[in-house]
């Protein structure tokens, strides 16, 4: 069940990262997004399926989420999410910036 306040696009992303499905995964974001964890930088569906690999579900990532905030502005939203995986272990902030439905720009730090 989606949070009331939580976008379709986040909600999804945490759906497919939580069902281990790497085409729904990558299908959550714009074909020219930007994705920044703690500095290292990737672009496009390409560097979203690279992390994806690397980071996400080829580490076994698990979502829960925590509380989600609104951002500075129209489509942004700072979402907590507690992860546990092969790989990290930890709750933080995950920065979206939406646009046309989907996250064009996610920042992990």
């Amino acid at each position: 069940m989606a949070a009331p306040d939580l976008p379709a696009a986040i909600q999804e992303f945490i759906d497919a990262t939580n069902a281990g499905d790497t085409e729904r995964f990558v299908a959550t974001f714009t074909d020219d997004a930007y994705l920044n964890d703690w500095g290292r930088e990737f672009h496009g569906s390409d560097g979203v399926r690279s992390w994806n690999e690397t980071d996400n579900i080829g580490m076994k990532s698990h979502f829960d989420l925590v509380s989600v905030e609104p951002g500075d502005g129209p489509g942004a939203y700072t979402v907590t999410i507690k992860v546990t995986s092969n790989r990290f272990n930890g709750t933080g902030p995950f920065k979206f910036d939406l646009r046309g439905g989907k996250v064009a720009s996610l920042v992990l730090s």
